[in-house]
């Protein structure tokens, strides 16, 4: 029988739209990471989290915090074995935890590295998610 925490990790994890059989990739994993919810982010796809891919991924779910440097790096490498319809999932702590990211550092992070801020999530007690795209033009 599932816990209430475990439970409220799946939902947090189907808000993410993760299903069955998709490629997900992780980056920026550290001891800090919210590790059920990655468990989730596991069982909505039904398989591991990649950390290198010899193919395109459909999501790449990068842990960033404030101390990791300049975001837009970071955003830049996610793009890497990002397909070209797929998306990120920019994982940052939240208000008042340690190594918050102010959000108009992320605004201009996504639009530097050529990506669109599309919808957010609270996905954790310390994590929330922003959902990052390629402008619709840049898609294919």
């Amino acid at each position: 029988m599932a816990t209430t925490e475990g439970a409220a990790h799946a939902s947090d994890a189907a808000v993410l739209g993760l299903t069955n059989g998709m490629a997900v990739q992780e980056l920026g994993w550290d001891d800090d990471v919210d590790e059920a919810l990655r468990e989730a982010v596991m069982d909505a796809v039904d398989g591991d989290l990649l950390y290198e891919s010899n193919e395109a991924v459909d999501v790449v779910l990068l842990w960033w915090r404030d101390s990791d440097g300049d975001i837009v790096d970071g955003l830049v490498d996610a793009l890497t074995d990002l397909s070209p319809n797929g998306y990120i999932w920019l994982l940052t702590p939240k208000v008042g935890r340690p190594d918050y990211v102010d959000p108009t550092d992320l605004a201009e992070g996504a639009l530097t590295a050529g990506l669109a801020l599309a919808n957010q999530a609270s996905v954790s007690a310390n994590w929330q998610a922003q959902k990052l795209v390629r402008p619709k033009g840049i898609r294919r």
